[in-house]
């Protein structure tokens, strides 16, 4: 793992301020969301918050790992970051009601952020490119 290309992946996230994130349960079935902040820790791991929904929670309690993608449409710039996720830590947790919601489908009342490890990264982009670490 380049940690050059790590940084210009992290760079670019915070740029653009989203990144996709992608887990599978113990069946190995798919389940994507978006976050809105990547980080790195002065130790080199990768740290994603958000809301996270319930699906992602879960499949993170069944197998570690996950693919990160920051993607630039415009310019068709982008990396998948591939590793495992060491830890999910709650951040903050809902504290209040709101008035007509508990009809809806609930949702995600904690804030977590995923801490892992990066062991691949590779391009992400629309235009024919390799799955070969760069």
């Amino acid at each position: 793992m380049n940690k050059n290309t790590l940084n210009q992946a992290v760079a670019l996230a915070q740029k653009l301020q989203h990144v996709f994130v992608a887990t599978t349960d113990g069946k190995g079935l798919p389940h994507m969301t978006a976050a809105g902040k990547l980080a790195l820790t002065p130790e080199g791991r990768v740290v994603v918050a958000a809301w996270f929904c319930p699906t992602t929670v879960a499949n993170l309690q069944r197998n570690r790992r996950l693919a990160l993608v920051v993607w630039e449409p415009k310019e068709d710039v982008g990396y998948q970051l591939l590793g495992e996720t060491e830890k999910v830590e709650e951040t903050a947790m809902m504290n209040g009601y709101a008035p007509g919601m508990e009809s809806k489908s609930p949702l995600p009342q904690v804030e977590r952020q995923l801490v892992g490890r990066v062991d691949k990264i590779i391009d992400f982009k629309h235009a024919p490119h390799s799955d070969m670490e760069e």
